[in-house]
């Protein structure tokens, strides 16, 4: 049984369909139509809920936008869902006893014109509400961040943007903050449930229960975020029978640290791991950023982005560059493999029928003398997959190149490193100008991209070369040298 709290409401929701949507379940079942369905794809953003949810500590709430469209309802278990009817405030609930009143974010909406249609107005609203109650103040950054992945055919941006750093930049108070103490108590109450399974739709706990509901049920589906199993059946209208939650683990959502290595485990989110990441990986912020959208970065789990074995993501490339291995785990015993081992064909693992990516292990080099660069190209900034994604990792010794390690997406079949890259550059010196030509021989020699609707196989190839030119100039410290001069004296 799925339980969660449709705003202040308990559901119980016993025998649903295993791939029911939320965007499904609100309009259908609830009739609560303010959500929409645009691209059912979590491309739009017309479709934008906000779940309340305990963080780690069981001490706060964290406020989260989704795409419902491709949001299963598992994803709703000992959380609150919080859509834009819910927003405004009825007699009871308002302090000034008003009815209607719209909420902070509604009215500044309002007071800033940035409705017209309507049709986007909701996707908007939510993410706006997101933000507001887990922030106390914005910067324009932090709007675009929290904005992304909402689109707008009428308005425009501009007031929207104003509208919400007007509203998330003053004094809060609305009827969830208020609310807030007896939110919690309820989803930890909630939380306390040790439910397992809900008709085909099952939600193990731990390790053990995990690995017995895989081999009682080998014909299901894993599912953490669910931001691409879902396109299956939103996109090519396939039934997905009977999934196996991934999202109610916390050993597969854990964070842990070393000297040498960092351990994420698979079912986290990507917005979750992204300040750790950053910390160890800063040069990793704008690949990151661009990764589809905030409700998409919410949702999508790094796990799901390696072991899908998609050609595009944008994960792998980067975990490759970075020596990546990932653990992988049957629920009896566990084995580490290399990334660059992990990949067999297209959309093929080296994964066996009963086991699943536990975590991703990435090492720590904290060497003054490394330097790092991810490059995604795609014909959008942002909510875009790529054409080329390119990630090289470089150590030098003396000036010398003494390894590289390197990631691409968009290329090949798989994700892939460039081992030539490394054989035919050790031991170089890096200032010298050679290294430019050498490094893209090696990539035309081992990549032949195809063309298809983001790229044509030439420019995917030009592109590879132009990246690796600009990954020298950037890193090579006489041309470091030179931007260094020229900044200064702008």
């Amino acid at each position: 049984m799925i339980r969660f709290y449709l705003n202040n409401e308990l559901v119980n929701l016993g025998e649903a369909r295993a791939d029911l949507t939320v965007l499904n379940y609100l309009r259908e079942n609830k009739s609560l139509v303010g959500t929409k369905e645009g691209c059912a794809s979590g491309d739009c953003g017309a479709c934008t809920v906000v779940v309340a949810e305990l963080n780690s500590a069981q001490d706060e709430l964290y406020y989260r936008s989704l795409n419902s469209c491709v949001t299963f309802m598992a994803a709703l278990h000992g959380k609150q869902l919080i859509t834009v009817e819910h927003l405004s405030t009825s007699a009871r609930d308002h302090l000034d006893n008003k009815l209607g009143q719209l909420h902070p974010v509604q009215q500044a909406l309002v007071d800033e014109h940035a409705s017209q249609c309507g049709f986007c107005t909701p996707g908007f609203v939510m993410s706006m509400f997101g933000l507001y109650q887990n922030t106390t103040a914005v910067t324009r950054s932090e709007v675009l961040t929290a904005l992304s992945g909402n689109l707008c055919r009428c308005t425009g941006y501009r007031p929207i943007i104003e509208a919400t750093m007007a509203v998330c930049n003053q004094a809060r108070s609305d009827q969830f903050i208020r609310g807030r103490a007896e939110t919690l108590a309820n989803l930890i109450a909630l939380n306390a449930d040790a439910t397992q399974s809900s008709g085909n739709l099952l939600m193990p706990r731990t390790r053990v229960q995990l690995a017995d509901a895989i081999s009682e049920n080998p014909g299901a589906n894993l599912v953490a975020g669910s931001t691409d199993l879902a396109l299956e059946f939103t996109q090519q209208l396939k039934p997905l029978d009977t999934l196996i939650s991934l999202s109610h683990i916390p050993a597969l959502r854990r964070i842990e640290t070393s000297e040498t290595e960092l351990t994420l485990g698979a079912a986290s989110p990507l917005n979750d791991i992204q300040p750790i990441l950053l910390e160890h990986f800063p040069e990793l912020f704008e690949v990151i950023d661009r990764f589809a959208s905030m409700p998409i970065r919410n949702q999508a789990t790094l796990g799901g982005n390696i072991a899908n074995a998609s050609p595009i993501g944008d994960m792998p490339p980067v975990c490759l560059a970075l020596n990546a291995s990932v653990n992988l785990d049957n629920g009896t015993q566990t084995r580490r493999v290399p990334l660059n081992e992990f990949f067999v064909d297209y959309r093929k693992t080296v994964l066996q029928p009963r086991e699943w990516v536990d975590s991703v292990v990435l090492p720590i080099n904290k060497s003054k003398d490394a330097f790092l660069r991810a490059y995604k190209i795609s014909k959008r900034m942002e909510d875009d997959i790529s054409a080329v994604c390119a990630v090289f990792s470089l150590q030098l010794k003396d000036g010398k190149v003494s390894s590289l390690s390197s990631g691409f997406g968009g290329v090949a079949a798989t994700p892939m490193s460039c081992r030539l890259l490394e054989q035919n550059l050790l031991g170089k010196t890096w200032s010298s100008k050679d290294c430019v030509s050498v490094g893209q021989q090696a990539l035309t020699a081992v990549f032949e991209p195809i063309d298809d609707v983001r790229a044509s196989a030439q420019y995917r190839s030009d592109v590879l070369a132009n990246l690796w030119h600009r990954f020298w100039l950037e890193t090579n410290s006489a041309s470091q040298a030179i931007q260094t001069r020229v900044i200064s004296h702008a």
